[in-house]
């Protein structure tokens, strides 16, 4: 099968590579941008000295600060508000992933007049104008993704969108501006970037090209997560990690997500628990869940992440997987659906909601071990209070 790899047309990574905004807008023959970003980065002066950066060299420039987590149809038709009162010619987004999320989205719906849902997947949203990509966290890998996940403020669904129109032209990769992130937020997103870098290793869609890139991911996270979060100023894992958050938006988005990421949608979705600690709160028992489709490949990542050797077997290289993955979940203090406040007859009323939104979001179809709506159903109420 002849894989499809599109990846970002610039690629700039390492310190001060958010500097270089104005040179590859230049690059890249654009010249009147809309910044998208939220109100942390902004009292943080992060986009006012983006904003400096573009004046110094007489650029036109417009902003759209009204970014949310977990972004929202109604914060893009926000955005969009704002992007159609001048002649935008591309959109440039400074933050995490919801930031990137939004102002993908924005671009893409520049010139539809659609509602957005019309759009999710398995439609396509294949052009738009140009992005440039400036990620704040080392997580989402949403820089290097043709992908975007937006909830739709009337149906409350947490809709998957893809499409080469979401796909960054320039990604300013700089490690330097993760070094304020907090605990929570540096476990969470380190752990979606492992989801990212492990479900793309054992996807269907699974491809020589994307192996390398998430293998290597996977070690870089399993040897420097826990020192990004206990040690913020440690330079050479901040550094790794977020390489490690765009290996693992390059595989992805080049191969497929899976299961966890199905069913993490709508725990997000319907109970605003932060992406990455939905993905880590089913981590370990989907992957269990998951391993007799395809035993060899979660193998090769236990011995990538230094869980297991190679004089392991198989079988013990994927218990070993399990322990470690349930280990690591305990030293970041990841909680269960419970921990986090989630009722039981909260959990239980809506998880015939959550099946529906997993599968038809088509990510549960690209598991190694494909499951039905019963298991899915099955391993929701097994996930809730473990």
């Amino acid at each position: 099968m002849t894989a499809n790899i599109n990846l970002p047309r610039i690629l700039r990574i390492g310190a001060e590579a958010s500097q270089m905004l104005p040179a590859t807008l230049k690059e890249l023959g654009l010249s009147r941008p809309l910044l998208v970003s939220d109100a942390f980065i902004v009292s943080l002066g992060w986009l006012n000295t983006l904003q400096e950066q573009l004046d110094k060299e007489g650029i036109f420039h417009r902003s759209f600060t009204g970014v949310v987590p977990d972004p929202t149809t109604d914060a893009i038709y926000q955005g969009l508000a704002v992007l159609r009162q001048e002649d935008h010619d591309c959109v440039v987004a400074l933050g995490g992933g919801s930031t990137i999320d939004t102002a993908k989205t924005i671009a893409a719906m520049a010139n539809r007049d659609q509602p957005i849902r019309h759009y999710k997947v398995p439609q396509s949203l294949d052009d738009g104008l140009p992005i440039i990509a400036i990620p704040t966290t080392a997580g989402t890998g949403s820089e290097a993704t043709r992908a975007a996940v937006i909830t739709d403020t009337e149906t409350h669904e947490k809709m998957l969108c893809m499409g080469l129109g979401l796909m960054p032209v320039a990604a300013l990769v700089d490690y330097e501006l993760t070094m304020t992130m907090p605990l929570r937020l540096t476990a969470d997103t380190g752990l979606d970037s492992l989801c990212h870098a492990l479900e793309a290793y054992v996807s269907r869609r699974a491809n020589p090209f994307t192996d390398t890139i998430a293998l290597a991911s996977m070690a870089a996270i399993a040897t420097h997560l826990r020192a990004a979060c206990r040690e913020p100023d440690n330079r050479t894992a901040r550094e790794a990690m977020m390489l490690a958050a765009t290996q693992g938006g390059l595989a992805f988005s080049n191969s497929s997500v899976t299961l966890i990421h199905g069913m993490s949608r709508p725990i997000g979705a319907l109970f605003h628990v932060p992406h990455g600690m939905s993905n880590a709160m089913l981590l370990p028992e989907i992957t269990a869940w998951s391993i007799p489709g395809a035993p060899e490949r979660y193998a090769h990542s236990a011995r990538a992440m230094q869980l297991a050797t190679d004089e392991d077997s198989d079988e013990e290289a994927n218990q070993k997987l399990i322990i470690g993955l349930r280990q690591l979940c305990t030293d970041l203090e990841v909680p269960t659906p419970a921990s986090f406040g989630i009722t039981h007859a909260q959990w239980q009323d809506s998880i015939s909601t959550m099946v529906q939104q997993a599968l038809d979001s088509g990510s549960p179809a690209n598991n190694p071990r494909i499951p039905n709506a019963e298991q899915i159903a099955t391993l929701y109420q097994t996930v809730w209070g473990n």
